[in-house]
């Protein structure tokens, strides 16, 4: 089963998102969920009058989906029409949300993550928001957790091509500074972190790891062969021996959920290397003046019940993180989750992303 990742632009500047606002958001149908819609007209104009019965405006990434029973199901217990407006990828929602704050695009919004989480918070993007269900004190922001209620979390790590290492009788890398032995030369393809949401994740898992020094890593990632491409597609599967079978590398930048779909014949082929990993975790709030802001804290609050939390899994491939969801068999048993990743916090990353990418571009150049 081919899944499907958000890869968000992690650098947008202001012209380029005024020239998206001018022109018009990109839109993607949204699988078994429901239809998004041009944002041409206010929520006011659709119909969110605050009132119930009213339609409640989501603003999202292009790659939201949830089953229609369960949007339908909202829409019967709450009296609310939900209308899914798709804002592009993680980074131009996060941009659009930043340079719309005194003006919202939408009532709720879903998908900023915690690598794009502080620029909306700065500019007061979002409300103050309560909800009945208390997710866990390890997926809350620190600073802004009264704001954006964490949803889903999902952790980028190394994987592996299990069967290749077997076939060649070679042990598998376990650790970044495995990635760096002249054992695994020309083995490793990652995702760029200018270009790939997953690839800034593993670019921010480096620095974790090694601070100051990430730049000598990246020198001796780069020495020992590995490749950087656009996008994770590109990666998974155009350069990885278990997502193609023109690719080469069998060692690839993707996520712990990923060996969840290489199972054949009640095995994985594949293997995330859970001590490379860090963890995004995707947040939902209501927007500041909105126009439905009581639809917009129903719509949240109905993101964190066990029916749509456990459907996140299969429809949007992402861990739950209310402890009651479940997920599918296939994950519980192949896709094993970090107990201890990297992270790096939002006010970090957003007083030091445009630095750090234009050394990363700088290393990757030489």
């Amino acid at each position: 089963m081919k899944h499907v990742r958000v890869r968000a632009a992690l650098t947008v500047g202001a012209a380029t998102a005024a020239a998206l606002l001018l022109g018009g958001c990109s839109l993607a149908g949204g699988g078994d969920g429901p239809t998004a819609t041009e944002p041409s007209t206010s929520p006011t104009e659709s119909g969110g009058t605050g009132e119930p019965g009213g339609t409640v405006v989501l603003a999202t990434h292009e790659s939201f989906t949830l089953p229609k029973k369960l949007v339908r199901a909202f829409e019967e217990e709450t009296g609310y029409t939900l209308e899914v407006r798709a804002a592009g990828d993680a980074g131009t929602l996060a941009t659009k949300l930043s340079l719309t704050a005194d003006n919202p695009i939408a009532d709720a919004a879903f998908g900023i993550d915690n690598t794009f989480a502080s620029r909306p918070l700065g500019e007061g993007a979002f409300a103050e928001v309560s909800t009945t269900a208390t997710p866990p004190d390890e997926y809350v922001l620190a600073e802004g957790g009264d704001r954006l209620v964490p949803i889903d979390s999902a952790s980028v790590c190394v994987n592996v091509d299990t069967d290749w290492f077997d076939a060649e009788g070679l042990e598998p890398p376990q650790t970044l500074d495995d990635l760096t032995d002249p054992a695994y030369a020309d083995l490793m393809v990652t995702p760029g972190a200018s270009t790939s949401s997953p690839g800034m994740a593993f670019f921010l898992a480096t620095v974790a790891a090694y601070g100051d020094d990430w730049q000598d890593y990246w020198t001796d990632l780069l020495a020992n062969g590995a490749k950087v491409v656009d996008g994770w597609e590109d990666a998974y599967y155009g350069d990885f021996t278990a997502g193609s079978e023109q690719g080469t590398r069998p060692i690839v930048v993707s996520y712990d959920s990923s060996p969840a779909f290489t199972v054949a014949d009640g095995r994985t082929t594949t293997a995330a290397l859970l001590d490379t990993c860090f963890r995004q975790v995707e947040y939902a709030g209501v927007l500041a003046g909105a126009d439905n802001p009581e639809g917009a804290a129903a719509l949240v609050d109905w993101m964190l019940t066990d029916e749509v939390q456990s459907a996140l899994p299969e429809s949007m491939y992402v861990f739950p993180v209310m402890p009651g969801a479940t997920v599918p068999d296939d994950w519980a048993e192949f896709a094993p989750q970090p107990t201890d990743p990297f992270e790096v916090s939002p006010e970090e990353i957003a007083a030091n992303r445009e630095q750090w990418l234009t050394e990363w571009t700088d290393v990757i150049s030489r």
